[in-house]
């Protein structure tokens, strides 16, 4: 409880010193931020071309309605990223220049003139391989499994692009809904102590989770560390696993099932796995997780979703699906996108009818 406490407080902290910085250069020809990995980073004014190799601050941008700015992405989400495309079809029409993060290729960022490079923390040498080689700035920035830090990118990408009033908007929505899961949540008697097996593997998982908090339940995984610096992932041996023996297990659920690694029947099916109380009392369920960080209109429909799940042992779909259909529209100015994404990855079998 200690640690959760001054996490909160460092991050509020955080918030007010990006908040400092970006009034503080109010009508200047330029803005000041602190990115992820510590570096104090020099913004031109205007942002006309951006590339963009983090796939959450891609999401970000197309909530702003700046996606128009992004003249180059990786290759995840205009190839692999099922949502991307629901949201930002000409996604798949933009020039990719890195397929992994550090093959970046420098020569034809070069060509293309960006105003800014926006990379993200987990690919530790990228943001100073291509601040040496660029004449532009490069910002790193990640959410990290952290509300408060994906509320600060929204207010640093709105600044940015010259878009603070839909920032605004965006984060007093993002605010609204967090309340009305914690009401939903407060009520809970004992919290219920959760496991989530993240990329494919049962025994990857974030250390930091923030919807399983909002949800009312504990992150079993919040007390180990990260396997490096800007990693949100924790690596468990399967003995500390069974010996944490988690109430309920989550398995990420963000793609479709002919590419899922792990699934809701492989974990209960799993012959190391039968002596956990999840696994004999069938808490095993998906849900939607991390895609390459986070979407902000997604991130609200799963700590809803968590709060009923964590509440009641399933979720009434026409309930889940009707909210998310409404935080979609909000972000992204378009009906039916929440449910192509159910569509896409099937999402509507983990509901009750």
């Amino acid at each position: 409880m200690l640690k959760k406490e001054i996490d909160k407080i460092l991050s509020c902290l955080l918030l007010l010193f990006f908040s400092l910085l970006l009034a503080s250069s109010a009508g200047a020809s330029e803005i000041t931020i602190k990115d992820n990995l510590g570096r104090r980073v020099k913004i031109p004014e205007k942002v006309e071309r951006i590339v963009c190799l983090q796939p959450e601050l891609l999401r970000i941008l197309a909530a702003l309605n700046s996606q128009h700015r992004v003249v180059a992405v990786d290759r995840f989400p205009s190839r692999y990223d099922h949502l991307m495309r629901i949201i930002f079809p000409d996604v798949e029409k933009l020039p990719v220049v890195s397929i992994t993060g550090e093959d970046v290729n420098i020569e034809r960022i070069i060509q293309l003139e960006p105003d800014l490079v926006l990379v993200s923390p987990s690919e530790l040498n990228l943001a100073t391989q291509l601040t040496r080689k660029l004449k532009c700035p490069v910002v790193s920035l990640s959410s990290m499994g952290s509300i408060e830090r994906l509320l600060e990118e929204i207010e640093i990408l709105a600044a940015i692009t010259g878009n603070q009033k839909r920032g605004k908007e965006i984060v007093r929505f993002m605010k609204e809904e967090i309340n009305m899961v914690r009401q939903k949540s407060a009520s809970y008697g004992r919290k219920p102590r959760v496991y989530l097996s993240f990329w494919g593997s049962i025994l990857r998982s974030p250390f930091s989770y923030d919807p399983v908090d909002l949800a009312g339940g504990i992150n079993l995984a919040g007390q180990f560390k990260s396997v490096h610096q800007g990693s949100d992932t924790v690596v468990l041996k399967l003995e500390t696993l069974l010996g944490m023996d988690p109430d309920i297990i989550l398995v990420q659920g963000n793609y479709p099932p002919e590419e899922r690694q792990v699934s809701v029947e492989s974990v209960l099916t799993d012959a190391r796995l039968q002596s956990l109380k999840a696994v004999k009392e069938r808490k095993v369920h998906y849900t939607f997780g991390f895609w390459y960080w986070w979407d902000p209109a997604l991130v609200l429909v799963e700590s809803h979703y968590l709060a009923e799940l964590f509440q009641k042992g399933q979720v009434e779909g026409n309930s889940i699906i009707s909210l998310g259909e409404r935080i979609f529209y909000f972000f992204y100015g378009r009906p039916g996108l929440f449910e192509k994404l159910c569509a896409k990855i099937k999402a509507y079998e983990w509901f009750q009818n």
